[in-house]
């Protein structure tokens, strides 16, 4: 089954995870990072052709790619960024499918290598439907980190139109959603989340 079947009550019963639904876990502190004038000029120039298009591959292309590459930049490359590739991990528990973008903390640009940090999964609109392919998504994401013997402590997630952002966390078996949708524009407040998410 891939990722898409999941949703958020079915991936919550079949892991065995506990569901918070809170504010902010993301702690952000002093460190902030300002887009780069390339990364503000062309969302400037291509924000509206996106929302005008509407559809998820125009939205990940001219909004959800840019930003991602602006946070692999702002880590001077030291992670791995992964668009539209295929990551299957357990295909007995369903966690096989195509994520639409992951953040790996290594540099190793040819292959999905652990840990894996971050998965974002794109939707046209609908934010909430989109979780419980999401959080199936960071499952995986844990899992893959595990059998390659390179775990970390937390695995986020976001699900975003590009335009709306909404972030989740997985710790210990407890999947923490912030319900809090967050806007773009401002960019510097999501690609700071972003790179927050990373932990380099």
């Amino acid at each position: 089954m891939p990722y898409s079947q999941f949703t958020l009550p079915k991936v919550i019963q079949d892991f065995n995870l506990t569901l918070i639904e809170g504010g902010s876990f993301l702690s952000l502190g002093e460190r902030t990072v300002t887009p780069s004038p390339y990364l503000a000029e062309f969302l400037n120039r291509n924000l509206q052709l996106a929302v005008a298009l509407n559809t998820e591959k125009a939205r990940s292309e001219l909004i959800i790619c840019p930003v991602l590459l602006a946070v692999k930049e702002a880590l001077q490359n030291r992670i791995s960024l992964f668009s539209g590739e295929e990551f299957n991990v357990d295909a007995e528990a369903g966690l096989t499918g195509v994520c639409d973008f992951i953040l790996s903390l290594s540099p190793e640009q040819l292959f999905v290598k652990a840990p894996v940090a971050v998965v974002v999964e794109a939707k046209k609109e609908d934010l909430k439907g989109g979780l419980g392919q999401c959080v199936a998504e960071m499952v995986a994401a844990w899992k893959f980190n595990q059998q390659a013997k390179n775990p970390v402590d937390i695995i986020y997630g976001t699900v975003t139109t590009g335009t709306l952002w909404r972030f989740l966390r997985l710790q210990d078996n407890t999947i923490t959603i912030d319900l809090t949708e967050y806007p773009l524009p401002p960019v510097e407040s999501i690609l700071n989340r972003l790179i927050y998410m990373v932990g380099l």
